[in-house]
């Protein structure tokens, strides 16, 4: 089992940058791929980005390739999301996922869940 804590969350202009974190308890976070969903009001939760156990793979999604950056760091049980340019739709609840197994976009790929936090992106 593990624990995620998703914190960097908050209102930012369009044009301008967040960086998400989310810190990881349990088991050894190595063991995990990581990744970043989002969910708008009533939209699906949609993939934003993951990275593999090591960070030696990286993928987004093509709304954000580019302008977001996923990163972690092993040591600290910690995975980043940094977000430049952000823009209105990008307003979501953004919510971390860890992964036993082989994670893909898809959201039942990842087996534990942060509480997620608010990003708004006003004009």
């Amino acid at each position: 089992q593990v624990q995620l804590v998703e914190s960097g969350g908050g209102l930012v202009q369009a044009g301008g940058s967040l960086r998400l974190s989310c810190a990881a308890s349990g088991r050894t976070f190595s063991n995990y791929d990581m990744g970043w969903f989002r969910q708008a009001p009533g939209k699906e939760r949609e993939f934003v980005a993951r990275i593999s156990r090591f960070g030696s793979t990286t993928y987004y999604s093509e709304s954000v390739k580019g302008r977001f950056t996923i990163s972690r760091d092993n040591a600290k049980n910690t995975v980043y999301l940094q977000m430049n340019s952000l823009k209105q739709e990008d307003t979501a609840v953004y919510y971390c996922a860890a992964s036993v197994g082989y994670s893909t976009s898809r959201p039942a790929s990842f087996d534990y869940w942060g509480q997620g936090t608010q990003v708004t992106v006003s004009s």
